[in-house]
């Protein structure tokens, strides 16, 4: 394959699946922050640490006000990971490589971006100021936001072959998936607990639940566990490998399209991004949730986020640099 179409094809699908992932996030803190009755001042700030994108925003907003974290995550022009501007570049990279994706799949991206396009247009227009309808229709927005990006990966599934086009398409997925699982975990256990005394308090336990929402991973947690547990919730989105949104879910995904598109079986030389993977895959499954929280989840979260940026770099330079 050619390493444009690849890397259309990767970049595609981290966009689509960023897109969905902040949808996910600023719809469950919409819903808490209603819960609290604005009880929590900083509850709106950490959304914009977890996705690191925190000095642009300072520089154009002087206050974390619900209104300027929204307009800055979904909207904003000039952040190029709000909602709208990776849309806009997973749609671009669709139209570049139209001859390697189906019509069906075309046609239901574009639809997507319109729709946003569309609502950007009367949110910009109003700033925001729609009070109870504004809550109201904003999270009738984010969940059409998921559920587009759901239809196009059913879409891709179902209409295209499942070769190296779909192989670089989970890539980029799930790459971007295990990169947002630690983010939101992060942000929860060093940034939305007020202090030691809330610990086990109606707050902290709204908090951990509106997390599990975030990841879509409330029912199935509720399958395995009885109660809400921090140390259960960070075992079961870092360590369960059924889960489809855990990380170690997203690395063993990772491990097989590259081993496919790597031509293993073909006995062909392994590259560095499939080592970099298989180790690191081998790492995982070799911890345990106490020898993570006795390392820091903080700082284990940090080290996943640094293994995966380093992962993505060797994919690039393996497939995509000329």
């Amino acid at each position: 394959m050619l390493s444009r179409v690849a890397e259309s094809v990767f970049w595609m699908n981290r966009y689509i699946e960023r897109a969905e992932n902040y949808s996910r996030f600023i719809d469950v803190n919409h819903q808490l922050s209603l819960d609290l009755n604005e009880e929590v001042p900083n509850q709106w700030l950490p959304l914009v640490h977890t996705t690191g994108d925190y000095e642009l925003f300072a520089k154009k907003y002087s206050e974390p006000s619900p209104v300027n974290v929204i307009r800055f995550m979904t909207f904003e022009e000039e952040n190029p990971n709000s909602i709208f501007q990776c849309l806009s570049k997973a749609r671009e990279n669709a139209r570049t490589i139209r001859e390697n994706i189906s019509t069906s799949m075309w046609e239901v991206l574009n639809e997507f971006y319109l729709y946003v396009k569309d609502y950007r247009k009367l949110y910009m227009e109003t700033n925001g100021e729609h009070g109870d309808t504004l809550s109201m229709s904003l999270s009738d927005f984010l969940s059409t936001v998921r559920k587009n990006s759901q239809s196009f990966y059913g879409c891709s599934d179902a209409t295209i072959s499942h070769d190296e086009v779909w192989n670089f398409s989970l890539l980029g997925r799930f790459l971007e998936r295990a990169d947002k699982t630690t983010r939101i975990l992060d942000m929860k256990y060093f940034i939305l607990l007020p202090s030691v005394h809330d610990v086990g308090s109606t707050l902290d336990l709204l908090q951990w639940l509106s997390l599990l929402k975030s990841a879509s991973a409330h029912e199935m947690y509720n399958r395995k566990y009885k109660k809400i547990d921090p140390t259960d919730i960070a075992e079961f989105l870092i360590l369960n490998d059924t889960f489809p949104r855990s990380i170690i879910f997203c690395i063993q995904e990772m491990q097989e399209a590259l081993e496919k598109i790597s031509g293993l079986k073909e006995g062909l030389p392994r590259n560095s991004a499939q080592d970099a993977t298989t180790v690191y895959l081998n790492r995982l499954k070799s911890e345990n949730i106490k020898s993570i929280f006795d390392k820091g989840l903080h700082e284990y979260l940090d080290d996943i986020q640094i293994e995966l940026n380093q992962i993505g770099s060797k994919i690039v330079e393996r497939f995509f640099t000329n």
